[in-house]
């Protein structure tokens, strides 16, 4: 399927710019996942079962390691069909308190020779109340196929003195309806996000998010935080301390980079690059977090995964699961299944149990 793909799919989706491209391909999703005969023909396709490997990781049961990372569902109408393609979880969002159409077009480029891609989207979403009333007309946790996350950042007008209100405000809609809730503090398309990550802004989030979480009591849902591969390694140990101090249930490593490395250093486009350039970074990034935390906090790994072996690289890092998205673009829809069914050959049934 994958060659398939790269052979006669892939031409005809790169005639049209990356957005169109990426917008055609969620909503043929959405419509497969609102239709059941359809779900399972993807399922079909993918072999399903045929690359079952069972991971038990903060209380969830995941089919696989591999799942969709947040950015290709943003509005979460897609998911249902991505879980039916072999995905062992979906991340949606990024979604913000407010609905807002993010930055001006064009903010997608693509970059076939280094099989990457630059994005300054600019968490374009429906708003919370959106996402979480269509959460509530379809399988909610516990009845799904595959683990959903949801992944929450800061609208743009909200100030960075009121981002812990906006997060707050995007939890109290959305738990409900989330096997976990991912915090992004680490995309580079949203003025001051990013301060987010200095030590005495982070604690103060994560504190509020874990209280609000905390007093849900029984249905109270893991919370992850999602960092960006430009942190130094000081702030990542600040980030970590924070997370041990607040009881958080994991990490995702990383989102997307600011750096230009190799041939971008001359690419003049802003925004965050995905894809093979981020590759050795962000799995460094996992490496130093499981060495200093000697394995006790689960990671979720992203970040230039396109194949079983890149996704080894994360897992042998020290990640617990792997995310994928600019892979997707390249390798097509069934990369997941592909992966997983590479990673099923050198894994056996595993349980995260902190040391």
């Amino acid at each position: 399927m994958g060659a398939l793909y790269r052979g006669l799919i892939r031409p005809v989706l790169f005639r049209s710019d990356p957005e169109t491209a990426h917008e055609r391909a969620v909503h043929a999703l959405a419509l497969a996942s609102l239709i059941a005969p359809a779900r399972g023909v993807l399922a079909l396709l993918a072999g399903e079962g045929a690359a079952a490997r069972p991971v038990k990781l903060f209380g969830l049961k995941f089919p696989n390691r591999v799942g969709v990372a947040a950015g290709f569902d943003k509005n979460a109408i897609a998911w249902r069909a991505l879980g039916a393609l072999g995905f062992g979880h979906v991340e949606v969002g990024t979604v913000t308190l407010q609905a807002q159409p993010g930055n001006p077009k064009p903010r997608v480029f693509r970059y076939p020779a280094e099989e990457a891609v630059i994005n300054r989207m600019g968490f374009n979403n429906d708003g919370a109340e959106a996402v979480a009333a269509r959460l509530s007309k379809q399988p909610g946790p516990g009845k799904r196929r595959v683990p959903i996350g949801i992944n929450l950042g800061k609208s743009r007008a909200a100030s960075i003195d009121d981002a812990v209100a906006d997060y707050l405000g995007s939890f109290r809609l959305l738990a409900d309806h989330a096997d976990y809730v991912a915090i992004n503090i680490s995309s580079p398309n949203t003025p001051d996000l990013r301060r987010l990550q200095d030590e005495d802004r982070v604690r103060v989030l994560l504190e509020a998010l874990q209280g609000a979480n905390r007093a849900r009591g029984a249905t109270s849902r893991p919370i992850l935080l999602k960092i960006a591969p430009d942190v130094t390694f000081p702030q990542v140990d600040a980030i970590l301390q924070a997370i041990v101090d607040f009881g958080l249930s994991g990490i995702i490593a990383t989102n997307t980079t600011i750096a230009r490395p190799g041939v971008f250093a001359h690419v003049n486009e802003a925004g965050g690059l995905s894809g093979k350039p981020v590759r050795r970074r962000s799995t460094e990034v996992i490496h130093y977090i499981a060495r200093r935390m000697d394995g006790r906090l689960p990671v979720i790994g992203v970040g230039g995964i396109d194949d079983a072996v890149s996704a080894g690289e994360k897992l042998d890092a020290g990640a617990s699961l792997v995310q994928v998205y600019t892979g997707m673009i390249y390798a097509g829809p069934f990369l997941g299944r592909e992966i997983a069914r590479g990673l099923a050959v050198r894994d056996t049934d595993w349980v995260f149990a902190p040391r």
